[in-house]
This record gives C-alpha cells, structure tokens and sequence, in this order.
C-alpha cells in the first residue's frame, strides 16, 4: 500500500467564488470546486487562499480584496479545522493550515500604506500583477519587454522589508528579471509551468525556474490545461511532465502544486478536484521519487518556503 502524504496547495480562487457567487467551504454549487470535504479527503493541510482582484467589476480594487478577507475570515470562523499556518504547524494534526494571498497589485492602489494595512490583516503573499498593466508591472500575457514601474521596485523593496512574500506568477519575463534582481529575500512562482514544455507567457524560462531555486523559492505547478499543453483536453500526465522537468532544472527542493482550483474552466482528467491531489503522489512513485522526495513536492517544499513568511 503506497503511503499517505499531507498535500499542500500554493493558489486558488475560492474567496471570489465566496464573495461574488456565494460558493460555501461545506457544500459545493454550480462550478465551484475547492470544499472542505474534499480537502480532507484529499488530505490537504497546507491551502493558499487568493483574493483574486476583478478590473472588470465596478468595485474598487482595495474594496473588493478587503470584502474577500473578510470572507477569508468568515470562512475560518465557520470552520475551526482551518487555522493561519505558524511556524509550529504539523501536518499530523487534525487541523487544515491556510494562508492569504492576493492575486493582483490593483489591490493596493499604488499605495505602501495600503500594502502595510494587508499585511497586517494576514495577508502574506502578493502576484504584483494579474493579466493586465498596472501601476506596478507588466504582466506575462503582454509580452511586453518592459517591467516594474519606479513604484513596482519600491513596492518589492517594502514587501521585502515587511517580510511578505513576493509571487512571480503573472508577471512578465523582463518583470521577474527586475524582482530577481532587487529582491534580499527568496521569492515563489504560486501556479506557473515550465515553459520549454509548454510554449505560453504564463509558464517560466528554465533560466527562471533555476534562479528562484537557487535562493530558496519554490515553484507551485498549476492545473491550466492551456499552460500545460497545446491540445485541449489535458490528464495527470501533463501535470507529471512539468513536475518532473522543474525538479530536473531546480532540484527537487524547488518544486510544488499550486493547483489554480476555482479559478480554471477545466481541470485535468485524474485530478477534478482536492480529492484526487494524492494521484499525483501516486504518479511521482512512477517517475521514480522516493518518499522523501515525494513528501517534499506534496507537502515540504511548500511549507518550509511560506514558513518564512508567517
């Protein structure tokens, strides 16, 4: 019998779907797919929460992520299994660790004092983009070669002061050259693939992946079927492939899942939800990893990195 490793998972989407589609942790409706139910039988004990910031909606940005912390919030004080990760967290407990995020610089309006008042709240990690321009950075789907604005570098050396951890997922090539550049601290990619498998913006140069390792950042492979092949259906395979190509570019202390759950259209066939994470357990058996080094994908490698940050 293959063992049973605690799961964690670097982004997902929930908080919009709670906020805006009135998604519930406990019971599932119309699209949604992250549920505590399906955590625990997936043995998830590591979970990001994103507040992904809309444009597109009227609210603004700094509004709309406050009202997704508090959902955050709402969501802990309905369930006591989940509690914010400390440093002393186990996985053997009966609890679910959580960590805030945010998806998307917009949330703090160009302003330090606004990221100063987030972290505070609990919020531990920010993307400085999502798919569009802003005042701090341009983001992967411009291909664009510019980078951080003057605001963007300043906002990087603050969260580096502040201790918040700073996600490359989103931003452009030439932007994550910048924050490789000015950051003193190791820095994380949430839901990002390997690119020389997978040609999109959105998945990262070897080049990359190999920095962030080298400073002891991890990167969370994500479920997207359009960043992890060019067909249209995508399986646990693909998922596998990227995985193993982080590992053989990083080192096998690089490499993590960050699932994109709630905030994907499709998920691969063999992992449709929290329930099928230890497939992917079971697949790295396959390839080979023993079970330390599964243990580090699953679960370590995750944890250990926000461990710095809490």
């Amino acid at each position: 019998m293959k063992k049973k490793f605690p799961c964690a998972d670097a982004h997902c989407d929930f908080l919009y779907g709670m906020q805006n589609n009135c998604y519930d942790i406990k019971q599932p409706i119309g699209k949604q797919t992250m549920t505590l139910p399906r955590m625990v039988e997936g043995n998830v004990k590591l979970q990001f929460f994103a507040a992904w910031i809309d444009i597109l909606l009227k609210q603004n940005p700094l509004s709309q992520c406050i009202n997704m912390i508090d959902a955050y919030y709402r969501m802990l004080e309905s369930n006591p299994v989940f509690v914010p990760l400390s440093k002393d967290f186990s996985p053997d407990s009966d609890k679910i660790a959580t960590v805030l995020t945010i998806e998307g610089g917009e949330a703090i309006e160009g302003s330090a004092e606004n990221l100063r008042m987030l972290y505070k709240l609990g919020v531990r990690a920010m993307t400085l983009t999502w798919n569009d321009v802003n005042s701090l950075a341009y983001p992967a789907t411009k291909r664009s070669r510019r980078g951080l604005s003057k605001l963007g570098k300043e906002i990087i050396d603050e969260m580096n002061r502040i201790g918040m951890a700073i996600d490359l997922a989103h931003l452009g090539d030439v932007g994550i050259d910048d924050v490789l550049e000015r950051t003193t601290q190791p820095v994380f990619s949430s839901h990002t693939n390997a690119r020389v498998l997978r040609d999109h913006p959105r998945c990262m140069q070897d080049a990359h992946i190999k920095a962030i390792a080298e400073m002891g950042g991890v990167i969370g492979v994500n479920f997207y079927y359009k960043q992890l092949t060019d067909k249209k259906t995508c399986s646990i395979s693909d998922v596998l492939r990227h995985i193993e190509h982080i590992i053989e570019v990083g080192g096998i202390d690089c490499c993590a899942i960050g699932s994109d759950f709630d905030g994907m259209d499709r998920c691969p066939d063999g992992l449709e939800d929290s329930r099928y994470l230890p497939n992917i357990a079971n697949g790295l058996y396959d390839i080979g990893l023993n079970d330390e080094e599964i243990y580090k994908v699953m679960y370590g490698n995750l944890a250990d990195y926000i461990c710095k940050f809490v």
